[in-house]
């Protein structure tokens, strides 16, 4: 992992190793076509796993995989409504991946 120590703060620098390595999940959850139009869907309204499954042709397994990795890189979060586990997007992240890239393009 690359860290760049152009900041005199340690807890500065230590926010970028995190940035990093969350960047990385940020980078590979994005990079499927699939995992993209979950997001475009969530974009729309929060869904339950039926719900995204009536607009892919995919197996239950090959979605559950999909949102697992969308969770993992903080794109999407999950709360329990009664028996159901319903998906949004996480807005926050994104604005934390705007403001990473933006050290990477900073004079």
């Amino acid at each position: 992992m690359r860290v760049e120590y152009y900041l005199d703060d340690y807890r500065n620098i230590e926010i970028l190793v995190t940035t990093s390595s969350m960047m990385d999940e940020v980078f590979k959850a994005l990079s499927d076509p699939q995992r993209r139009q979950i997001l475009k869907l969530l974009k729309k309204r929060d869904m339950n796993v039926s719900e995204i499954q009536l607009h892919f042709d995919f197996t239950g397994p090959t979605l559950s995989h999909h949102l697992d990795i969308l969770k993992r890189a903080n794109l999407v979060v999950t709360e329990r409504r009664k028996q159901f586990i319903i998906y949004s997007l996480n807005t926050s992240v994104f604005e934390d991946i705007l403001l990473s890239l933006n050290t990477y393009f900073r004079k």
